[in-house]
């Protein structure tokens, strides 16, 4: 994350003037099943897409809110990273999409048994959503039921 002296003048006022949303009751059940027994899925915030699916679009104001299905038998390498932010430095995720996609390290985590096995479905949103009403609205729940229906026990969340 970037210090706020190392961003842009332009990216300062933002952060300062944004109206930041604070939600009060967060929907929390605490999971008890087994991580070695889990199907585990990954839940990115790095707007990384496949070669064949279309990008995030820069230009809906407020962020993209939509979502894509990245599925679990994808090369990691093939991904693209499409996030609209320049506030930071993208290269390291572009060099190792591991960084911001870990499906890798859940396959090796499955291979040592510390988890059950990796979900056919994994989903990629795009961050630096200022406007995130049709997200709340629309994009996560479909995401959840989405991951409910590939019988997911537990969403490894990466925000970018």
């Amino acid at each position: 994350m970037a210090a706020l002296h190392s961003l842009s003048l332009q990216d300062r006022a933002f952060v300062r003037l944004y109206r930041w949303r604070f939600v009060k009751d967060v929907a929390f059940e605490p999971w008890t099943g087994d991580l070695a027994t889990a199907r585990v899925a990954l839940v990115s915030s790095a707007g990384m897409v496949l070669p064949t699916q279309a990008r995030f679009d820069h230009a809906v104001k407020g962020g993209d809110w939509s979502y894509r299905h990245i599925p679990g038998d994808t090369e990691v390498a093939t991904l693209i990273d499409t996030h609209r932010s320049a506030s930071f430095d993208h290269a390291g995720m572009v060099a190792d999409p591991n960084l911001a996609f870990p499906i890798d390290r859940l396959r090796e985590f499955q291979a040592a048994g510390r988890i059950g096995e990796v979900s056919p479905v994994h989903l990629s949103f795009m961050g630096s959503i200022t406007a995130p009403e049709h997200l709340i609205r629309k994009s996560a729940p479909e995401a959840a039921a989405r991951l409910v229906a590939a019988q997911v026990d537990l969403a490894l969340l990466v925000p970018v």
